[in-house]
């Protein structure tokens, strides 16, 4: 099918719409690239490295996806980002600080940034948060996180909110993490004993739901609260690790204390196993509030049904098995 065909086939109002996306080149991006590219929009994505950010072309058709250089940090780069575009979507977000790259700066000034450049001209604001958001947490991530929200609420007040519990997907640093590392540990760590509770919610349904939100379903102003259709505490998703890798392995306690002394170390590995921060992070569920999920503000609220961590996850964590993708005996 041609370009031309596929542009003839697209709704002329989503081939008028640009779309500008901030973090478009990660985990959670490159799958809304995908659904906003389906459904005919032109999108803009807003990355520090546009040359390498040549994988999300394939994407859409030829000229609808274009990597554009921007900062957060920077102002100027983020205002030449959204211009002319009719939505803008904040997905930046990082889970250790390195160098200039600080939980202030690119998810509390980084946030408010693109909320004023959207403010300016007249775009609809959709930023990514996470569940767990809170100014009064011992957490900076976690209080980088409401940061960000309040500035974009400042500047946007119509703006729409998504907060995720951990995403999964075959690129996720959580199931994929922890694969690895029952393939060459005789041991998985609990912090805190295992029992913070999560919600896993499927990257792809993240990414519909955004999509929904994009195309006028979701409430202006609206706080959204994303989790997947169970709910686990950490040392269920471990015993669930293991059984689809067919490993068998000690499943160690590891009180808070002593967590953070080791993280104190772990830290300063090019890509931290576990950071103070985030051992601070774990001492409170990641799960959607009951709050939310009476006044709707989930993914069914948005009509997307959501996926089991049984329908997707061992479908790529086979790798790790000792049998590939063939089952065995636990070894």
């Amino acid at each position: 099918m041609t370009p031309q065909l596929l542009q003839d086939m697209t709704p002329q109002s989503t081939i008028d719409t640009l779309i500008t996306v901030f973090g478009g080149s990660g985990f959670l991006g490159r799958h809304l690239i995908r659904a906003l590219a389906r459904e005919g929009y032109r999108i803009r994505v807003g990355v520090r490295r546009p040359d390498l950010a040549g994988d999300l072309q394939p994407l859409g058709r030829v000229g609808q996806i274009m990597p554009v250089q921007a900062n957060l940090r920077y102002p100027d780069s983020v205002a030449a980002a959204v211009r002319d575009a009719s939505v803008v979507i904040n997905l930046v977000g990082i889970l250790y600080e390195r160098g200039k790259q600080t939980f202030a700066g690119v998810q509390a000034q980084g946030a408010g940034n693109v909320a004023r450049a959207a403010a300016a001209v007249g775009a609809r604001m959709i930023q990514v948060s996470a569940i767990g958001a809170d100014a009064e947490s011992a957490s900076f991530y976690a209080r980088s996180k409401a940061a960000g929200e309040a500035a974009v609420r400042e500047a946007v007040p119509d703006a729409m909110i998504f907060r995720p519990s951990i995403m999964f997907g075959p690129e996720d640093d959580f199931f994929n993490r922890f694969g690895a590392m029952a393939r060459i540990s005789p041991f998985l760590p609990l912090i805190g004993g295992g029992e913070t509770r999560f919600q896993p919610v499927y990257v792809g349904d993240v990414a519909a739901a955004i999509a929904a939100a994009v195309a006028g379903r979701a409430r202006p102003g609206t706080t959204y609260e994303l989790g997947g259709p169970a709910v686990r505490t950490f040392r269920e998703l471990m015993e669930y690790v293991l059984e689809t890798t067919g490993r068998q392995r000690l499943l160690l306690p590891v009180p808070f204390g002593l967590a953070k002394f080791k993280a104190q170390f772990l830290q300063f590995m090019p890509k931290p196993l576990l950071t103070p921060d985030q051992v601070e992070s774990l001492r409170a569920d990641n799960i959607v509030s009951a709050q939310a999920q009476a006044e709707g503000r989930t993914l069914e609220g948005l009509g997307v049904a959501p996926t089991a961590i049984a329908a997707v996850v061992p479908g790529y964590l086979w790798r790790f098995r000792k049998t590939g993708q063939f089952r065995s005996r636990a070894v």
